[in-house]
């Protein structure tokens, strides 16, 4: 069982930085892959960045550049820096933990903090 939370949303002006950070108790994820999805009202959940249990990372596309995911095993914490916010990336985020045994998916989510980039 895993618990995440996350951290360090907020109010940001346009082309202002924020670090989001998900925190994991109850169970070490230094062998899941994490990642972080975001929603706005009225759209579809979205991947925004992975990052995997060997470090390999992947963004999507609105966000390459702006964004770097990183992990801290020692600490069971994953990171979302946030770089040259557009009023697009405003959104709840979600931390995500996942990996397979071989024969059952672990799917973990945090509660979701919001991101608001406005002037």
């Amino acid at each position: 069982q895993v618990q995440l939370d996350e951290s360090g949303g907020g109010l940001v002006q346009p082309g202002g930085s924020l670090r989001l950070s998900c925190a994991a108790s109850g169970s070490s994820v230094s062998w899941y892959n994490m990642g972080w999805y975001r929603q706005a009202p009225g759209n579809q959940r979205e991947m925004v960045a992975r990052i995997t249990s060997r470090g390999s990372t992947n963004y999507a596309d609105s966000v390459k550049g702006r964004f770097t995911i990183s992990r801290d095993n020692a600490k069971n914490t994953m990171y979302l820096q946030m770089n040259n916010l557009k009023p697009e990336d405003t959104a709840v985020y979600y931390c995500n933990a996942a990996r397979d045994d071989v024969l059952i998916h672990y799917d973990y989510w945090g509660q979701g903090t919001q991101v608001t980039v406005s002037s």
